[in-house]
């Protein structure tokens, strides 16, 4: 009798999870369709699917096209990462360390509002602006309307 071990399929890590949530973001604020960027980049929608869910892990040359093709730096896919805890990284310690910032120990995460389709549609139609004057006016009545409701 033969001694194999069932191959199941792994838990998603968190930085990969990361990087594909800065990609739906990017690319939704772009308005570009998986099918879209999956036919710029030379993969399949489902592929693309993939990347987004932080199932398949992005390759260091396929994240170089996806920042030229969605226009940001490879360090975007990246911000954010600071609340992110990933048990598999490697450390000098095998146990969680405490932040050095004694604030964030105290603080809960902000809300990930990029993530939410309201934040996107808005970007969308703000942008959708040409005139920057118009659009600089938009964000001060914003802002304004913001401060009197706080």
């Amino acid at each position: 009798m033969t001694n194999t071990k069932r191959k199941t399929k792994g838990i998603p890590d968190l930085v990969d999870k990361h990087v594909g949530k800065q990609l739906r973001t990017r690319r939704s604020i772009m308005g570009l369709s998986q099918e879209k960027l999956a036919e710029a980049v030379g993969v399949t929608f489902q592929q693309v699917q993939k990347y987004e869910r932080g199932t398949n892990r992005i390759s260091a040359s396929r994240l170089y096209t996806f920042s030229k093709i969605l226009n940001v730096s490879i360090d975007f896919f990246y911000e954010g990462m600071d609340g992110v805890s990933n048990n598999n990284a490697i450390g000098m310690s095998d146990n969680e360390q405490d932040s050095f910032d004694a604030s964030a120990a105290t603080s809960n995460p902000p809300e990930d509002l990029m993530s939410k389709k309201e934040t996107i549609d808005l970007l969308k139609a703000y942008y959708s602006i040409e005139d920057n004057k118009k659009r600089k006016e938009l964000l001060n009545l914003v802002k304004s309307m913001a401060k009197n409701l706080s």
